[in-house]
């Protein structure tokens, strides 16, 4: 019996020497136990060295070593130094995993083995090197998370595990992002002169911030001060002493930080000095009542000065002579200066395609501003135009559309349904309250242009109380559609907002339309004869009063209509009608009372000209509305009916 349980026990033994033989064999473990010193207690001199052999062996289980060491989940078993993963097991013990098969290998307590915790240093070296396995990553996600981290954070080690990563990549997008960023890498980090050179000749018609980032840093330049220029090195430019590049203080500045002229000796110190050597009442050999003028001081420090109790003081004549005897320059940190030149050539091709693509931006800006100004003026056109009628109370039927689509938007939570409700819905409350309006109150005014500005300047701030009192002072939200977020990118200088664009597209609709109403229909007739010669019209049938309330409703209406538009990117309160008024009695005058074309041709010239203005002096608004109405009575001198003259009683006739 005791003869079966040796044997039972030997072949036990055999068996597990047998397991840790094949055990230590595996070859991540016998790599791992190559470098045993270095992965234990890992540096960051050390850790390279690690990291480069585990990659270079093509091991399928590297990544999931590097991963669980960089997570301090890699452990070392204290009686043989071999490397394992580990769980918690419980009862202050650790369940050990072997890296290579996965499989359980037993049961340890915790002081059986050892966890390794590299430092932050050690962990972000792994951390570069599992980059090139997200690189690499079947999911494609992966991939992108990898891409997204080196454009983040970007170092030398990643340019080599990108370039290895671009011949396998099969996503046409993934792939177009490695190769820019490959581009750029090796831009800041290949030791390849001619491959930087062609790099940056790649982005020479590029406008990625991301390119400029990296170009911008090739050209930084260090000033300096030498009796001689530097031979052998990348030298940006000489400067003179007192010209605009370089101011005189400067200059000898640069010779005081470089140890090559004595320093300049404050006043203050020369005073201290002064004080300092004070003996038997006198300074210097000069008694004290004597000092009570700068010569007589400056003589008594220049005793001091030549008797070693205080610095010499520092003449125009030495700072001339010092100034004369050497060169100053800027140096550039890229020594090499074939990148230089061809960073500084790709940056001036940037930098002009820059300025034309601002240009464009400004323009489409001027243009969506001038939709804007066109929408909120249209209306005021038509009755100001027919009517003459100097409606003040204009922004306040603009303030109710926009509190029109706010209400809706409470009941139809469908932001596109709700707006293609509260258009119709907003012409028809803003065109009834406009011929509420005419019926009321304008009717009784015609041709009194000073008691109808009175007027409705009146009813606009009854009208601004009364939206106070049902809505309150606090901006209320005029969400857009889902569609209408985000914005038309067209690279990294010009974009324009989708809402804006749609706005853009609203003002040309409504263009159209009107057009065929008054070109097209009976009222547009109609409208046109009573604006050119209402008693004619009157004499041949047609109602002037009439025409007055039905145009005084449909410009009134069209601007409930303008107000949705300009409530989805404006807030929408009670003073938001009048932040328009004044503009759109401008783009009125200016263009021509009474006429469409005029209307469009001024809101043109006004928002082009606002946004220039604005792009001249972008830290003050207010100004670059104070000069544009500067320019407006100035054209108006020269223009008084406007860029479109109408004959007729809009025009005075």
């Amino acid at each position: 019996m005791t003869k079966l349980i040796l044997i039972g026990l030997r072949a036990a033994l055999f068996w597990m020497m047998t397991a840790l033989v094949a055990l230590a064999q595996t070859p991540i473990q016998d790599l791992l136990q190559t470098y045993q010193t270095e992965v234990a207690k890992p540096s960051r001199k050390s850790i390279d060295t690690v990291v480069d052999a585990l990659i270079a062996s093509g091991l399928p289980e590297t990544r999931q070593v590097l991963f669980k060491w960089q997570n301090k989940d890699l452990f070392q078993r204290n009686e043989d130094g071999l490397f394992f993963f580990a769980e918690d097991a419980g009862n202050d013990s650790y369940r050990l995993i072997d890296i290579a098969t996965g499989q359980s290998v037993g049961e340890y307590d915790r002081k059986a083995v050892t966890q390794l915790k590299p430092n932050a240093g050690v962990r972000g070296v792994i951390a570069n090197a599992l980059v090139q396995f997200q690189l690499t990553d079947p999911d494609p996600i992966k991939r992108a998370r990898g891409l997204q981290a080196i454009e983040r954070n970007a170092e030398p080690s990643h340019l080599k595990a990108l370039r290895a990563s671009i011949d396998g990549e099969d996503d046409p997008t993934l792939l177009a992002r490695k190769q820019r960023l490959e581009r750029i890498l090796t831009i800041s980090y290949d030791t390849d002169s001619a491959a930087r050179v062609a790099a940056i000749e790649s982005f020479s018609t590029d406008l990625g911030v991301d390119a400029r980032a990296a170009l911008n840093p090739l050209l930084a330049t260090t000033r300096k001060a030498a009796p001689g220029l530097p031979q052998g090195q990348n030298v940006a430019k000489t400067l003179k002493p007192g010209s605009d590049d370089l101011s005189r203080s400067a200059a000898y500045d640069l010779l005081v930080e470089a140890r090559l002229a004595p320093p300049l000796v404050p006043l203050s110190e020369q005073k201290a000095a002064l004080i300092a050597n004070i003996e038997n009442g006198q300074v210097g050999g000069i008694k004290l009542r004597q000092l009570d003028n700068d010569a007589a001081r400056a003589r008594a420090y220049a005793t001091l000065a030549g008797q070693g109790l205080a610095p010499p003081t520092v003449t125009e004549a030495d700072i001339d002579a010092a100034l004369a005897r050497h060169v100053f320059y800027d140096l550039y940190t890229e020594p090499d200066s074939a990148v230089t030149d061809a960073a500084e050539k790709a940056l001036t091709s940037i930098k002009t395609r820059v300025g034309l693509n601002q240009a464009l931006d400004l323009a489409l800006d001027g243009l969506s501003l001038a939709s804007i100004y066109f929408l909120a003026a249209i209306g005021l056109a038509i009755t100001f135009g027919v009517m003459g009628v100097i409606n003040m109370a204009h922004g306040e039927f603009i303030m109710m559309g926009a509190y029109t689509g706010y209400v809706v938007q409470q009941f139809i939570p469908n932001y596109t349904v709700s707006i293609i409700v509260a258009l119709p819905l907003a012409f028809a409350v803003t065109f009834a309250a406009g011929v509420a309006m005419e019926r009321l109150v304008i009717r009784w005014l015609y041709n009194r242009p000073l008691e109808t500005l009175l007027a409705t300047f009146g009813i606009s701030i009854a009208l601004q109380q009364i939206a106070k009192n049902i809505f309150g002072t606090q901006a209320r939200p005029l969400t857009s559609p889902g569609w209408l977020d985000g914005a038309l990118v067209l690279n990294d200088v010009v974009s324009i907002s989708y809402i804006r664009i749609a706005i853009f597209g609203l003002s040309l609709i409504f263009l159209v339309l009107l057009l065929f109403v008054l070109n097209k229909t009976r009222l547009g007739l109609e409208t046109r004869a009573v604006t050119q010669n209402p008693r004619m019209a009157a004499s041949m049938g047609i109602n002037p009063d009439k025409v007055n309330m039905l145009t005084f409703g449909l410009g009134s209406g069209i601007a409930g209509i303008a107000g949705v538009a300009i409530g989805l990117y404006a807030k929408v309160t009670s003073e938001l009608g009048a932040d328009y008024i004044v503009q759109s009695f401008m783009t009125v005058v200016v263009g021509g009372v009474g006429n469409i074309w005029g209307t469009l041709l001024g809101a043109t010239m006004i928002g082009f000209l606002q946004k220039g203005i604005e792009w001249l002096n972008p830290s003050n608004t207010l100004a670059a509305q104070t000069y544009m109405i500067i320019f407006i009575i100035i054209f108006i001198q020269f223009r008084p009916k406007g860029i479109i003259a109408l004959k007729g009683r809009a025009a005075g006739d």
